[in-house]
């Protein structure tokens, strides 16, 4: 694991990325590190809980459909009252909000995204792609 703490520079606000295999193995660290930095951030417990189950779903989507050995694991805070979540892998191929059957297995992770998340998206790159998500950290939380 290559874990890279951005210092923020005046004005700026903090991120951490990390790169970890790209296997299940790798979601349990994915979630410790969303709390982890929601805890340094003074972020609250309910933003490291849903910013720990998005970063979960993210990071599973990567693995299963990411076509990569690694995936970038990034956590950052663009503003002061959001958490925004991100997972880069080596897949052009656009993550798909589809509608699972009740009896299937799997299926449900952009769901998941898409009714936690105050706002995801993906953002294609020359060689794969960013699939992220934020949510709004509320004063109470902090």
């Amino acid at each position: 694991m290559t874990m890279t703490d951005e210092q923020a520079r005046p004005g700026q606000f903090p991120r951490q990325s990390v790169t970890l295999a790209s296997e299940a193995a790798s979601v349990p660290a994915a979630r410790r590190i969303v709390r982890e930095v929601c805890d340094d951030w003074e972020m609250g417990a309910d933003a490291a809980e849903t910013g720990a189950l998005l970063m979960s779903e993210l990071v599973t989507n990567a693995v299963r459909h990411g076509q990569s050995h690694s995936v970038r694991v990034i956590a950052e805070r663009p503003r002061s009252d959001r958490l925004r979540l991100a997972v880069v892998d080596k897949s052009c191929r656009m993550p798909e909000l589809g509608l699972a059957r009740p009896d299937s297995f799997g299926g449900r992770g952009l769901v998941l995204v898409d009714v936690l998340a105050d706002c995801w998206g993906t953002d294609l790159l020359p060689w794969g792609k960013r699939v992220w998500a934020e949510i709004v950290v509320k004063e109470t939380d902090r």
